[in-house]
């Protein structure tokens, strides 16, 4: 038996995700409706665009990988996700759109919120004329300690 996308009363009780889409300027067609459950119905997530697009898939949802990633990409330029850059070409989509920092298990490459106020970055130079530091993404990456 296949699982069904989480209901729209399941997800957010006061925001419905086509009213979430439309807020955000974007139409809510059937794929951006049935990625939308997947990313927001369940709490804050970290997502690669191949996992999003495998559970997509494991529904019976037809949505090509290209229109998973042009998806995410939609919806982070709406401001509903945030994109983090991990080991070169692998990119994660974060639900949490609120400034916190993350725990890489570099066993199996999972990302774990660090809340906001966990870690003090101090120092940061100068940005170049004409520019201004918007953000800074810190990474903690963990090992198991051996023998356990």
């Amino acid at each position: 038996m296949s699982e069904k996308l989480p209901a729209e009363s399941e997800i957010r009780p006061t925001v419905t995700i086509p009213s979430m889409l439309r807020q955000a300027g974007l139409r809510p067609t059937r794929q951006r409706l049935a990625l939308g459950r997947l990313l927001f119905g369940s709490g804050d997530r970290h997502v690669t665009a191949e996992q999003l697009h495998a559970e997509v898939s494991s529904l019976g949802e037809h949505v090509s990988l290209a229109t998973v990633y042009n998806t995410l990409h939609q919806f982070k330029k709406a401001g509903l996700v945030r994109e983090l850059a991990i080991e070169g070409s692998k990119a994660y989509f974060d639900t949490n759109t609120s400034n916190h920092n993350h725990f890489l298990l570099e066993s199996n490459g999972e990302l774990m919120d660090i809340p906001g106020d966990a870690i003090r970055v101090d120092g940061l130079p100068q940005p170049p004329d004409g520019m201004k530091i918007t953000h800074v993404d810190v990474v903690v990456r963990l090992a198991r300690e051996e023998g356990r």
